[in-house]
């Protein structure tokens, strides 16, 4: 992407000035559920604690199971208690009440950042750095990282929150983005300069890549695993409809999905329709089983930043069909097969080529995990975010 570096153009040589050492940082993020950022979030607040910098992690809202993760880490969690605005022309009374609960959950971040005075305050997800951003200066953090997960697609069209990103982005010292995709969007929908911009891609630790028992999943017929939650621009209604289309022409197969989402009984009424094999598995912790028991491994998204199941469908070495969005060609070009979105026909080809032809699946699914391997080491991913902080700091 022109104009936009991986942070290997900014890394430190030599050692820091005593003033600069980098000894205290602070992350921040709505919650802790089961979403990649959370895993990445966590996976980097481990890996400051495990290289001696003292790490706290604000949670704006509310705690959740990769709280478990962090257990014994040293990792400090500090939970700030906002429970969001209710629209006013819909409830002002209460719309009232929660304003005021955001404006003390605010005042909280700004007290313990006073406080604690980390070095640098990371925040994630959109919610989380347009309250850091200010927070920051209040608090005379001398560096404050906001951190791009996805495309802003959600944000097109609403101009107050456009206008409020924009503020908050110049009072940010550096954005992070976690795919050179999601940076070219941050360029175009925020006019960021180019320098205040760099691609950190995200990390898997060296669990994701061992070898585990396949998952006990009762059929006869070839699996296909999908791991996103059930929303609608992961785009599961043309995956359906693809799996269709193969079992018409002969190639059936059983179709598992895990992830949780408004979608789901839209979704079961389309697999009954269609009269397809569909499991629907919910939220499971045990997906490194499911990726050991798949044949291939999906994923349909409409929009994407980087995808975190493709990640480990490559960790896997899985051979992975999915739609050529956001970041996702970043991860499997010459590694993968990538289809158009929002076409079930080509997912239904793509599926049907891995399915079919053993020798290619093989070897996409060794070609992935190979430079997942080489690229997509959590120890790379919290270096370059070290580095990052370092050279922020030393510019003062």
């Amino acid at each position: 992407m022109t104009g936009c570096r991986d942070t290997e153009a900014v890394r430190i040589t030599g050692n820091a000035a005593t003033d600069t050492e980098l000894a205290r940082v602070s992350l921040m993020i709505g919650q802790l559920g089961l979403g990649g950022a959370e895993k990445q979030v966590v996976m980097l607040a481990r890996g400051l604690v495990a290289q001696g910098i003292e790490t706290t992690l604000l949670l704006l809202c509310q705690r959740g199971p990769r709280e478990e993760e962090l257990a014994g880490s040293g990792v400090r969690i500090v939970s700030l208690g906002y429970r969001g605005i209710t629209r006013p022309w819909v409830d002002l009374r209460r719309a009232v009440s929660d304003t005021a609960a955001a404006l003390r959950a605010f005042a909280r971040l700004v007290a313990h950042l006073r406080r604690a005075r980390p070095q640098v305050l990371h925040a994630y997800l959109f919610h989380c750095y347009i309250a850091a951003a200010p927070a920051a200066r209040l608090a005379r953090v001398p560096v404050c990282v906001a951190g791009r997960r996805s495309l802003g697609t959600f944000k097109e069209g609403r101009r107050v929150q456009l206008a409020v990103e924009r503020v908050a982005t110049r009072m940010t010292d550096f954005v992070v983005a976690n795919a050179h995709a999601v940076a070219a969007d941050a360029l175009r929908q925020e006019g960021l300069p180019q320098d205040k911009i760099a691609v950190i891609h995200n990390g898997m630790e060296e669990q994701d890549f061992r070898a585990v028992a396949p998952a006990d999943l009762t059929t006869d017929l070839p699996v296909v695993l999908c791991v996103a939650n059930l929303r609608t621009y992961k785009g599961h209604q043309y995956l359906l409809d693809a799996v269709c289309r193969l079992q018409q022409r002969g190639q059936r197969c059983t179709l598992v999905l895990i992830g949780e989402g408004p979608q789901r009984p839209d979704l079961e009424q389309q697999a009954e329709r269609l009269g397809i094999d569909v499991r629907f598995l919910g939220h499971r912790t045990d997906v490194a089983a499911f990726l050991a028991r798949a044949d291939v491994v999906v994923l349909p998204s409409l929009e994407e930043g980087l995808s975190n199941a493709v990640m480990e469908a490559m960790a896997a070495g899985r051979p992975v069909v999915a739609t050529a969005v956001g970041g996702t060609p970043e991860l499997l070009r010459d590694r993968g097969v990538l289809v158009r979105a929002a076409d079930a026909e080509a997912l239904a080809e793509g599926l049907h080529w891995m399915l079919t032809d053993h020798t290619a699946a093989a070897r996409l699914g060794k070609a992935a995990r190979e430079w997942a391997l080489e690229h997509l080491s959590a120890d790379t991913m919290v270096e370059r975010h070290v580095s990052l902080y370092r050279k922020l700091l030393e510019r003062g």
